[in-house]
């Protein structure tokens, strides 16, 4: 009976295993009911009751270690970015919170589901790039010297074959990461391993990698262990693994002419490196010391040593190359087509080396360049006008302080190329802590939070300059970023608020409240107290945006009623007459819709008739003129002819 109850145990926690969540849940709760009733009921099957218990035990703890502890989301960006976002880590959280479902997917998902496939643009995919990239320079930078260089290759045999065997699994394992490596298929990443396969086996990059692949160096068995580099040359077709990783550098980094720079340069040094080695086998085809041009004798203590061959060989690769000069004139006829060879090579390297470095230097000095161009010429502007010292001056720290504050670059020109949802959404995060404490972006929607935040626009105020005078007509509001204003008197020094970042001013003189003693007239002075950022939003701009949303607009009013009420700006009979205007002027519009409406009605009955009417005297006229042109006279009884008069018909039909 115990063996019963015990396979029935194992039988239900094989379900709550395999099943799925509802399933899982209704297995648990018969386990708890079990262990129940086991507890008060089958006092002699202990071990049931241990083994409930234990399952349970599981269960529980299973939930509290293996949920993932989600980030608490910002709901001021989830808002923006809308309900997609919230159900995904909805379904995320769900997904963990089960104990069943992890263990599912830990033991029984892998045979299910598909295998794993890496997203180009992941950080995976890149780290797997730097190590096979490794593997790709280590090959280009050695395999020529040890070819070159036979002391080198052999004096270090065991430690080659380790390196070589190593880069060789890395090869073998990329061909599996490209097996893997999914790709964009009209705007959705291809995860079928069956379509990634079938899809790289038909490029030419496959069939390099297989050949970059080929145990060649098995040859050594043959030929000597001397020729083993030799033999591994068929590795250098991975070459294009090795650009693809500057390429992807290049994007992901925070200083791309820095990082082209030192491309450049390893490209020449690896470029020098072969010449070098070229040379020192030239040299031993030749004769090493056979002429001044070849490298001399290596009986020579002096140029002996691997380290002195190689760096002579070196130097002269890099006199060459650069086109200095100053090497032993060649002899032979094969020496001066070599040389031939490297001076045109040279004169293309030198070429790229200030072709590119000037680009570099140019890109790097361009926004300096520009913005050096625009204060010289407001220099030139003011010293040709005449203007003041001081404000000249002024004028001058203003540009000082964008520049270094780096506020120089216009975001509306760098980011015009994204679509409005990412830009919209580029800027929201990077002035998220500034926008959150305006209170009119804290409910309102999000398509209306769009619109705002893409007609923002940033302005800068030097220490003591007015934001807005008492009594300016108001053409924009403002939300300050980053600095302090001050609310000042008619004498600009008595301080009666102090604004800071997140607050926002100038809305009430742009909503046109109706009872407002100030109308459209600014109500305070805002000076800035240093060197202040703000954002502007027009008059315009914000009436727009407002036009869809009725009940933001309606919200943006109420809050300048209470401040202007606040301030006993506001008259209570002005209020109400100009609400009870604006219902008189809606009544007196549909009022004029319904007329326009008659009157169109009316129009169309008239056409219609006049057109009828023209009809019918146009038939009566055709049949008129078909009478008067036939016979004129009738004839009685007794011959005579009698005229007939047509006046009275005429007449009739005239009338």
């Amino acid at each position: 009976m115990d063996v019963w109850w015990c396979v029935t145990g194992v039988y239900c926690v094989c379900l709550s295993l395999t099943r799925g969540q509802s399933l899982c849940d209704d297995t648990s709760l018969e386990l708890q009911r079990v262990a129940a009733n086991d507890r008060r009921e089958l006092r002699s099957h202990g071990a049931l009751s241990r083994i409930v218990s234990l399952v349970i035990n599981l269960r529980d703890w299973a939930q509290k270690s293996l949920v993932e502890e989600v980030e608490r989301p910002d709901s001021f960006l989830e808002r923006f970015r809308g309900p997609a976002h919230l159900d995904l880590r909805a379904v995320k959280r769900s997904s963990v919170s089960d104990a069943s479902d992890l263990f599912t997917s830990v033991f029984f998902s892998r045979k299910q589901s598909s295998a794993l496939v890496l997203s180009p643009s992941d950080d995976v995919y890149y780290y797997w790039l730097v190590l096979i990239s490794t593997a790709v320079f280590y090959n280009w930078t050695l395999l020529v010297v040890r070819s070159c260089f036979e002391d080198l290759q052999m004096n270090n045999v065991q430690v080659w074959l380790v390196l070589d065997y190593i880069c060789d699994g890395v090869y073998i394992l990329d061909i599996a990461v490209r097996l893997h490596t999914g790709f964009l298929d009209q705007g959705l990443m291809v995860k079928d391993v069956r379509r990634l396969r079938e899809t790289y086996l038909r490029t030419v990059q496959c069939k390099l990698d297989i050949c970059s692949v080929l145990p060649t160096d098995l040859l050594y068995l043959t030929v000597g262990v001397g020729y083993t580099a030799l033999l591994r040359f068929n590795r250098l077709l991975r070459l294009p693994r090795l650009f693809e990783f500057f390429e992807r550098t290049e994007t992901r980094t925070g200083y791309p002419n820095a990082f082209r720079i030192c491309k450049l340069v390893l490209y020449i040094l690896v470029i020098i490196h072969w010449n070098a080695c070229g040379y020192y086998s030239f040299s031993k085809v030749l004769g090493l010391g056979s002429d001044p041009w070849v490298y001399p004798n290596a009986s020579d203590p002096e140029f002996g040593s691997l380290t002195r061959r190689y760096v002579y060989c070196l130097y002269w690769s890099t006199l060459t190359l650069t086109t200095i000069g100053e090497t032993p004139p060649p002899v032979r006829d094969e020496e001066y087509l070599f040389l031939i060879f490297d001076f045109l090579v040279g004169v293309l390297i030198f070429a790229s080396i200030v072709g590119n470095v000037g680009a570099m230097i140019s890109n790097m000095n361009a926004t300096r360049t520009a913005f050096q161009s625009r204060v010289d010429a407001l220099k030139h502007y003011m010293h040709f006008r005449h203007v003041s010292k001081t404000l000249e001056q002024r004028v001058i720290h203003w540009y000082d302080y964008l520049w270094t504050n780096q506020k120089t670059i216009d975001e509306q020109e760098v980011l015009k190329s994204l679509p409005t949802k990412l830009r919209a959404e580029i800027a929201i995060n990077v002035h998220l802590e500034t926008l959150k404490k305006v209170c009119i972006f804290q409910d309102c929607e999000a398509s209306l939070l769009v619109e705002l935040v893409l007609k923002l626009r940033p302005q800068v105020f030097s220490p003591g300059d007015y934001i807005c005078r008492k009594g300016d007509v108001g053409k924009e509001m403002y939300i300050i970023k980053d600095g302090r204003l001050a609310v000042v008197g008619e004498d600009g020094v008595t301080q009666f608020a102090v604004l800071t970042a997140g607050s926002c001013f100038g809305e009430i003189s742009i909503l046109n409240i109706s009872g407002s003693k100030m109308g459209n007239r600014r109500t305070a002075n805002i000076r800035s107290l240093g060197y202040s950022d703000l954002f502007c939003l027009s008059k315009h701009d914000l009436m727009e945006a407002l036009q869809e949303f009725p009940y933001a607009r309606a919200q943006l009013e109420q809050r300048g009623r209470d401040i202007l009420q606040k301030e006993g700006l506001l008259e209570d009979m002005n209020v109400s007459a100009g609400e009870e205007l604006e219902g008189k002027v809606e009544r007196l519009e549909t009022s004029l819709d319904r007329l326009q409406t008659c009157l169109a009605r009316l129009q169309s009955e008239f056409n219609s008739s006049q057109l009828r009417l023209k009809r019918r005297i146009t038939a009566l006229e055709h049949s008129v003129t078909t009478a008067t042109t036939g016979s004129g006279f009738l004839s009685d009884a007794d011959g005579n002819e009698t005229t007939v008069d047509f006046t009275h018909s005429e007449v009739n039909i005239r009338l």
